[in-house]
């Protein structure tokens, strides 16, 4: 069933086309669509284009649907466009003409803009909480482990001391930036676009006003283009949310797997978190950190499509919108993954101690020697030398004795204070 098809006289080959993959992806979104229909449903009554008895048998049945839909057996066959079209035969065949009613004052574009921004809510609602989770995780294994050193790098070459805790703590306070990008990505996504139609309104009366209450929007997108325009755009404005929560996972993740390489050794896994070799036996693979760093970049990409995909595009709906729906889909199951495991993960780690005895780390301290010569009087530039020609002569003796009392370094990480600003944002 088409709900824009006035005959049965479409070709098979062109509707698997332009149909491809959406009865699998509007699963997703099905619910959000019942929803949606009925506070459109409840509208309609409140206008007297239906009884009240029409909206409790239409409420009825969208609500047994919707019990299918939570237990699975909701599908959508290959007779059906989409989760739009199947609703809507069912709502027909079992209450006929009242069912027929439904879509009045109401185009399958608002229909659908108005389920797909339901269901990004709700997403990155979720994702927001497995981000504060992991947050989480990261501030409390900083404050567990802040007094172990750690070599900080630059360029991949041993730079200067830093700590596991300024290292857990540097990502949580991260992270804090990736919830800002998701709430402004949540804000583009609650405003109400039901009642735009196809894009120039209509002439039914219809109460914007009641739907944007009833779906629990912060408030109304006006103008009836700039709704339809939003299609493409509220995927975008997620796309770019999760590609910089993904870029903080992907740069977290290789830090991982860098630290666990044998001429390293920092960090440690138990075997039930790496792999083994089918050759080798003494390998231990960072095999999940390697599939979140992948899948990070691949989700990092998700914008470049999505404007490739628009950049030539006038306003109004074009098929091409078609496109971002199984890819945003697919990211944001992505996303929530890798959060998940990896904040699974990361409890488990086990860190090596002393790791700064080690001989080969001996120059890491030259800052800190630097740093006592100008504080007996040395300019800047001499001391500098002076540290240089003791290094290359080997005249140098490591400074250990660290005191950094400078907000954010390894002696004074300011966790309380990183905690207050993620609470900030999440108010």
């Amino acid at each position: 069933m088409k709900l824009w098809n006035k005959e049965d006289n479409l070709n098979l080959k062109i509707e698997k086309f332009t149909v491809g993959k959406d009865r699998f992806y509007d699963l997703f979104i099905a619910k959000y669509d019942i929803k949606a229909t009925i506070a459109h449903a409840k509208m309609l009554h409140s206008i007297k284009v239906l009884t009240h008895s029409e909206l409790d048998k239409i409420i009825s049945e969208l609500n047994l649907i919707n019990n299918d839909i939570k237990i699975g057996k909701f599908i959508i066959e290959d007779n059906y466009e989409d989760v739009h079209s199947k609703i809507e035969s069912i709502l027909v065949k079992k209450l006929g003409i009242i069912g027929k009613k439904i879509h009045t004052g109401r185009s399958r574009n608002d229909q659908v803009l108005v389920a797909t921004q339901l269901y990004l809510k709700n997403e990155i609602h979720q994702i927001k909480l497995l981000t504060i989770s992991l947050f989480n995780t990261l501030i409390n294994l900083a404050e567990k482990n802040k007094h172990l050193l750690l070599p900080g790098y630059t360029h991949l070459q041993v730079a200067m001391p830093s700590s596991f805790g300024l290292w857990f703590s540097s990502y949580a306070e991260t992270l804090i930036d990736d919830v800002l990008y998701l709430n402004t990505a949540f804000k583009i996504n609650d405003q109400n676009p039901l009642g735009s139609a196809a894009g120039y309104g209509s002439s039914f009366k219809i109460d914007r006003d009641f739907t944007t209450k009833e779906l629990g929007f912060n408030e109304l997108k006006y103008n009836v283009i700039s709704s339809q325009m939003n299609r493409g755009k509220v995927e975008k404005s997620i796309a770019i949310a999760i590609g910089s929560l993904a870029s903080t996972l992907s740069k977290f993740s290789a830090d991982i797997c860098f630290f666990m390489a044998q001429e390293l050794n920092f960090i440690s896994f138990p075997e039930d978190i790496t792999t083994g070799s089918s050759i080798m036996p003494h390998k231990k693979n960072p095999d999940v950190f390697e599939l979140i760093r992948g899948k990070c970049n691949i989700i990092q990409s998700l914008i470049s499509e999505f404007n490739a995909i628009s950049i030539n595009l006038t306003s109004g709906y074009h098929r091409d919108l078609q496109l971002y729906k199984g890819k945003v889909i697919e990211s944001i199951v992505d996303i929530k993954n890798c959060l998940e495991i990896l904040n699974y993960s990361i409890k488990k780690i086990k860190i090596r101690k002393n790791i700064l005895e080690d001989e080969k780390y001996k120059y890491i301290y030259s800052v800190e020697n630097l740093n006592e010569l100008v504080n007996n009087g040395y300019s800047f530039r001499d001391a500098y030398l002076k540290i240089s020609d003791d290094i290359k002569n080997d005249n140098y003796v490591p400074k250990k004795d660290i005191n950094h009392t400078l907000k954010g370094s390894i002696g004074n990480l300011c966790l309380k204070e990183i905690k207050l600003k993620m609470k900030k944002v999440l108010t």
